[in-house]
């Protein structure tokens, strides 16, 4: 039976400005703080992770904070939208006024609901009709029939959209579902990279997308590497994330790609109950500690924001 990757796990992004970063996905946007770590390539800098309430991958958006980064611009070779499934029209009327009392305009349309973050970075709501399992977070101020439900999409600028066709269709598994719009489906979950041919190029910095990683069951992470490889890309060695072990390469318009393993996940050094509460350092980055605590910057505590327990009716 081919190998098939399980739709999006992360999508990692920048922000200039992390204490906002929080507010806004946290309290706007209702998702859970679920893991505040630091980027294992640069330690100094935070990296943090926004999902539903069990920290699954699937629903897991990241940032890299590099404080006062200049704003960026998407472009070719770049993401320049994150799209999120809710469950119902009704979900995008609420969205519609949540985003309006925060002063964060929106443009509706039938089935979807677009608009930036504070830093300009491209999201989209959707409601789509899947078995997939909604992902939730529990929020204070979100009912759970209007929470976001996981990732749908991510949407790309690229130059020449045959070349990555060729690599997501003959190498990856992916299935194209409509003109440039490609679905990684395998046993449970699935999502989409939809492309859109544009020469301009863009400007990393703060409010763009790093990169977009796309889940691999763990014991069939190694062969993907061979798998891409054969397809002409230079993937790096596995790296392990300690919450997840990782491959890279660039697809042949530029966009990072990671495939990264389903576990061994968030609970690897955190009770689920209260992931997220304090800074979380993998074994390798422990004796860092004292120098990266007193110089990451101060967070909002998330906790007024969340609702314990289970779904509610």
């Amino acid at each position: 039976m081919p190998m098939r990757l399980e739709g999006i796990h992360h999508v990692t992004c920048i922000t200039g400005d992390g204490p906002r970063n929080v507010e806004f996905y946290a309290r706007v946007m209702g998702l859970r703080l679920s893991k505040k770590t630091v980027n294992q390539d640069d330690p100094t800098a935070y990296h943090l992770f926004f999902t539903d309430e069990q920290g699954s991958h699937g629903s897991d958006l990241t940032f890299f904070e590099y404080p006062g980064s200049t704003p960026g611009r998407a472009g070719a070779g770049m993401i320049h939208t994150i799209v999120y499934r809710v469950g119902s029209e009704d979900s995008l009327a609420f969205w519609e006024e949540r985003l309006a009392g925060e002063g964060v305009p929106s443009e509706r349309s039938p089935g979807r609901l677009r608009f930036q973050d504070p830093e300009g970075l491209g999201l989209e709501l959707v409601v789509v009709e899947t078995t997939d399992e909604p992902l939730i977070a529990f929020a204070a101020d979100v009912p759970d029939e209007h929470a976001l439900q996981g990732f749908d999409a991510v949407r790309a600028y690229v130059a020449n959209p045959t070349s990555t066709e060729r690599l997501l269709r003959d190498f990856m598994g992916f299935q194209a579902v409509a003109p440039h719009d490609w679905e990684a489906r395998g046993e449970s979950r699935g999502g989409h990279i939809a492309l859109e041919a544009i020469q301009q190029r863009g400007t990393p910095g703060a409010g763009t997308v790093h990169h977009v990683a796309w889940a691999s069951p763990d014991e069939e992470h190694a062969e993907w590497r061979k798998q891409v490889e054969s397809g002409g890309m230079h993937a790096t060695d596995i790296i392990d994330r300690f919450y997840f072990r990782s491959i890279y390469f660039r697809e042949p318009n530029g966009i990072l790609f990671e495939i990264a393993t389903e576990g061994p996940g968030f609970t690897a050094d955190e009770p689920l109950e209260s992931l997220g509460e304090k800074l979380s350092l993998p074994p390798a980055y422990e004796q860092l500690r004292p120098q990266l605590e007193p110089i990451l910057t101060p967070l909002p505590d998330t906790r007024k924001w969340r609702r314990a327990g289970v779904p509610s009716s």
